[in-house]
């Protein structure tokens, strides 16, 4: 069953006539029950939904999400534009971390009243920590709760091997952004934020440094912009002056572990409560990716091999199995 404040959300959006606001909780129940493996259960909420209609619907969706501009010297885009699907119940953060998140949202949802008061919402926000902990799906979050696309922005596209085209490319990011109402990620941040007195590196990526301090200080657009960079030591100083707010987002604790191991394995059979130590021990200094990756392994050979039960074995398998992976691709 859907949490009590979606099902709050979804029969205010039904009683208050907002259909634009039904669509997108009922979708979101709909994911949940997905999430549980209730595929059956999804399945029927999603006809009745969508009807006959769903090819159709599912096919306009995005039909209002503008073109994002190209590169010049590959003409790919410079952003990936999507419709966001998780929900703030979804993250797992330490307490503070929480807060300036919610904090962030409010602000923007209450934007209106910021501005009687001359104030307006913090329009640029920092995410930083090790990777798999959570800074792109909290981008997603932000995006879902305000209603807005997701815009990331593709380093791939943006970083060209032109001299001054990177710069360009930028420019034409901040003109699309400032135009179009979104939430925008500038993901592995890094790359165009690095320390200028770095003697490693040339005179272009200092330009390319520069660029980015006086577009967003020139920055005064209608999207909200978030970056995430998973090594923040690496940073320019004058980068972490330009955002209104940081935000950590660290490797889960203890605490944190048991609420996703809760969360992950919502519905599933099991010969082990959520609470064992030895269980919570498995997952220390692995990252919210990480056992979301393992359980998600571990179910799938439960259900290959007929089993009735997910047992610690199985998750201890799966580990193994996630840390070959992981430490391959090191």
């Amino acid at each position: 069953m859907a949490n009590g404040k979606i099902l709050r959300q979804l029969i205010k959006a039904g009683a208050t006539g907002d259909s634009k606001a039904f669509r997108r909780f009922s979708e979101a129940i709909i994911e949940d029950e997905r999430q549980k493996q209730h595929h059956l259960l999804a399945n029927d909420l999603e006809q009745i939904l969508y009807g006959e209609h769903l090819q159709q619907v599912s096919g306009n969706v995005h039909s209002f999400i503008p073109n994002p501009p190209l590169d010049k010297e590959r003409g790919l885009p410079l952003l990936d534009i999507r419709q966001p699907k998780r929900s703030l119940e979804e993250i797992i953060l330490p307490e503070l971390s929480m807060l300036a998140l919610e904090e962030l949202l409010e602000e923007h949802r209450r934007s209106d009243i910021l501005r009687s008061y001359g104030m307006k919402a913090s329009n640029k926000a920092i995410f930083y920590g090790p990777p798999g902990c959570g800074k792109t799906l909290a981008a997603e979050v932000v995006a879902f709760e305000l209603d807005r696309p997701l815009a990331i922005v593709r380093l791939d596209a943006l970083v060209s091997s032109f001299l001054g085209e990177t710069a360009a490319n930028l420019r034409k990011v901040f003109d699309f952004i400032t135009e179009n109402l979104m939430v925008v990620l500038f993901d592995e941040f890094d790359a165009i934020g690095k320390e200028r007195d770095d003697q490693g590196e040339h005179g272009e990526l200092r330009r390319v440094v520069n660029a980015v301090l006086q577009m967003m200080d020139a920055y005064q657009g209608r999207s909200l912009i978030l970056a995430a960079t998973n090594h923040e030591q690496i940073l320019d100083a004058a980068i972490w002056r330009r955002f209104d707010e940081i935000i950590e987002f660290p490797l889960p604790s203890v605490e944190q572990i048991g609420y996703l191991l809760s969360l992950k394995l919502r519905g599933i059979r099991r010969q082990f409560d959520l609470d064992d130590k030895e269980v919570i021990s498995l997952f220390s200094n692995n990252s919210g990716a990480d056992i979301e990756r393992t359980v998600r392994r571990s179910i799938k050979r439960m259900i290959l091999r007929d089993q009735e039960f997910l047992t610690i074995k199985d998750l201890k398998n799966a580990l193994l199995r996630e840390n070959q992976r992981t430490t391959t691709q090191r």
